[in-house]
C-alpha cells in the first residue's frame, strides 16, 4: 500500500513512524509512506498556502491552488486509491472504515490547517473523515491515527493474525485481559482463566465482552450477532439498572 501525506508540517511525521509496529511495517515494505510539503506546490516566491476568507471572519483559509496541484500530482491513476481529508464535518472514522481503506492500493491524505480549506478543493476529495466531535489544530494528528489503524490491518503487519480476530469494535468491546502474577494487591485473576478449560474460558470472555459493551458502548450492540441467551441476558441487565 502506498500512503502519501500532504502537510505544511512534514517533520511531525518523523517520530510516530520511527518506532514499534509501524517502523517494522515500513522496514518490511508492508507499506510505503511519503510525506510531502504543501509549500513545494506553491508557485509564488514566498510559498504562501493561506489567505483571508471572503466574507470576513477570524483566521485564514488554505488556498485551493497548491492543494489541488498536490492532489492531482500524487493520485496515481494506475492504483486503486482514495483522497482523504481529516475534517470535523466528515463521516466518523470507525473500525469498519479502517478495514475498507486498508484494502486500497493507495491512500492520499491531505492535512488541513488554520480555519479550513477552500471549498473548491473538495472536487478532488473522496472522503472527509472525522475522529470525533472535537477540534484539533490541524489534520496531522488525525492522519497519523488513521494511518496506524489502517496499516495494522494489512496482511503481515501484526505478529499474529489472530490478534485481529477478537479486537474491540468487531463488533463487541474486548474482554478483560490478565497476566502474571495470579494475585496482585489482593486481587486474583478469575479462576476460569487458570482452569485450562478452553470452552469455559471462551464462554467467560464472550460474557465479559457482552457486559462491557452493554455498560460502556450499548450502541455497538445493534451490529452484534447475539444468541437468544445473550439477548435474554441483556434484557436482565437492563432490568437491573
Amino acid at each position: 500500500m502506498i500512503v502519501d501525506v500532504v502537510t505544511i508540517f512534514p517533520g511531525m511525521f518523523d517520530s510516530p513512524f520511527a518506532e514499534s509496529i509501524m517502523r517494522r511495517a515500513l522496514e518490511k515494505k508492508k507499506f510505503s509512506l511519503q510525506v510531502h510539503n504543501l509549500r513545494d506546490y506553491c508557485h509564488d516566491r514566498h510559498r504562501v498556502v493561506d489567505d483571508s476568507p471572503y466574507g470576513g471572519g477570524a483566521g485564514m483559509v488554505m488556498r485551493p491552488e497548491p492543494v489541488c496541484r498536490a492532489l492531482k500530482d500524487l493520485r496515481d491513476s494506475q492504483y486503486s486509491g482514495e483522497v482523504i481529508v481529516p475534517s470535523p464535518v466528515g463521516e466518523p472514522f470507525t473500525q469498519s472504515l479502517a478495514q475498507e481503506l486498508s484494502e486500497l492500493e493507495q491512500l492520499v491524505i491531505f492535512c488541513p490547517h488554520y480555519e479550513g480549506v477552500d471549498e473548491r478543493v473538495n472536487r478532488l476529495v473522496d472522503r472527509e473523515v472525522s475522529l470525533g466531535d472535537y477540534i484539533l489544530t490541524g489534520g496531522e494528528l488525525p492522519a497519523m491515527v488513521m494511518i496506524d489503524a489502517i496499516i495494522r490491518l494489512r496482511p503481515g503487519v501484526l505478529g499474529s493474525a489472530d490478534s485481529l480476530l477478537e479486537e474491540s469494535f468487531s463488533p463487541l468491546l474486548e474482554y478483560p485481559h490478565y497476566t502474571r502474577p495470579a494475585e496482585f494487591d489482593g486481587e486474583r485473576v478469575p479462576e476460569v482463566l487458570l482452569s485450562g478449560h478452553h470452552a469455559r474460558i471462551s464462554a467467560w470472555r464472550r460474557q465479559q465482552a457482552l457486559r462491557r459493551t452493554f455498560e460502556r458502548r450499548p450502541d455497538l450492540l445493534r451490529e452484534a450477532e447475539l444468541s437468544e441467551d445473550e439477548i435474554r441476558q441483556l434484557q436482565k441487565w437492563q432490568q437491573e439498572k
